[in-house]
């Protein structure tokens, strides 16, 4: 990894003009040997001549004890390693992946989080890298990273050990099965692997993902030894924005990851009504729905953007959320439920626990 150095000045800067930062010296505008590189504290460090700066605000100790998203990186392919390194570079800590060639490069996912730190100076803990051990039924029968004649506890021992090796680390914050398998035992079964590998310290903690059905979910929770941390749905009307699911997963130390959050959303983005609420903030439609996701309890939202412009635009409505700022009043909070046609008892607390 790079060394840097701490300095004093430019502490004081805003989310807004550091996320601008990051877009000006990923784009390489700020090169030469007097670019400043801001360090985890919202302090400054100098680094030569290679020039990338980044808002660099967020450790992933840090971000996780507070409102944080998270970048999904499905569907990128080839762009995957300089999205990665990207989103890094303009303040994302949190990376999302799955080993799944079908949709998500792994291996540029490694290295766009490795040029990244190197670039800034971060060291691997500074990061929080999740993916997935994905079935047989999600995969491309083409291109499977396991042999799928193996027994099921290899494929997902195999799984994981081609995800260290495609993500260039030696351990995975987070691993989450990316579906339920059909029949419960088998579900039960990959999870048994799964525990194998926290036991191993190859895994910090486990998860499940497209799983909408309580009783499934209650039932794996109740079985598990290491119980699931993350839960990582799509936000959406047709399933009632899970709201069953997340009142189960109070006071459980579950947390709720949402994708397809803008994405199956969009109408009411895209009201009048919506642009009006999120103008009298400062915000655009689409940071005031991620502010009113991380307003929930332990809610972390995915973004998958590919825009500079929208990972800057992401990167501060999390700080500002994270600084301890009220974003909405109850009464606001009950009306954006509304025009997203949640149950009323669905926005939760504004507590982050």
């Amino acid at each position: 990894m790079v060394a840097i150095r701490r300095a004093s000045r430019y502490t004081g800067l805003s989310a807004s003009i550091r996320s601008c930062l990051a877009l000006l010296g990923f784009a390489g505008l700020l090169g030469g040997a007097g670019v400043f590189l801001l360090s985890m504290d919202g302090g400054e460090t100098q680094r030569g001549t290679r020039g990338l700066v980044g808002v660099g605000a967020h450790s992933a100790g840090a971000t996780l004890r507070k409102p944080h998203l998270v970048y999904g990186t499905a569907w990128k392919k080839e762009e995957t390693a300089g999205l990665v390194r990207q989103a890094v570079a303009t303040g994302f800590r949190f990376i999302d992946t799955a080993c799944q060639p079908k949709h998500y490069n792994e291996a540029g996912v490694g290295n766009g989080w490795t040029a990244a730190a190197q670039e800034l100076g971060l060291s691997r803990g500074d990061l929080w890298l999740q993916t997935k051990f994905t079935p047989i039924g999600g995969q491309d029968p083409n291109n499977v990273p396991y042999d799928p004649e193996a027994p099921l506890a290899d494929q997902v021992r195999t799984s994981l050990e081609v995800s260290l090796k495609n993500l260039r680390t030696d351990y995975l914050d987070s691993w989450v099965l990316h579906s339920p398998l059909e029949a419960f035992e088998d579900t039960m079964a990959v999870w048994r692997v799964m525990e194998e590998a926290v036991d191993a310290g190859k895994v910090r903690q486990l998860g499940i993902s497209n799983c909408y059905d309580l009783d499934v979910f209650r039932t794996l929770y109740q079985q598990a030894r290491h119980k699931p941390a993350v839960l990582q749905n799509r936000f959406y009307e047709s399933t009632k924005f899970d709201t069953e699911l997340r009142n189960f997963l109070k006071g459980r130390n579950i947390h709720y990851q949402s994708f397809w959050t803008l994405t199956a959303n969009r109408g009411a983005l895209g009201s009048e009504q919506v642009k009006t609420l999120a103008e009298a903030k400062g915000l655009t439609p689409q940071q005031y729905m991620f502010a009113f996701m991380m307003s929930m309890e332990n809610v972390t939202p995915l973004s998958g953007t590919t825009s500079r412009i929208h990972m800057a635009q992401d990167v501060a409505v999390m700080e500002r959320v994270q600084s301890g700022e009220s974003m909405f009043t109850t009464h606001e909070q009950r009306l954006f439920a509304k025009i997203l046609g949640m149950p009323m008892d669905a926005p939760g607390s504004t507590a982050y626990n």
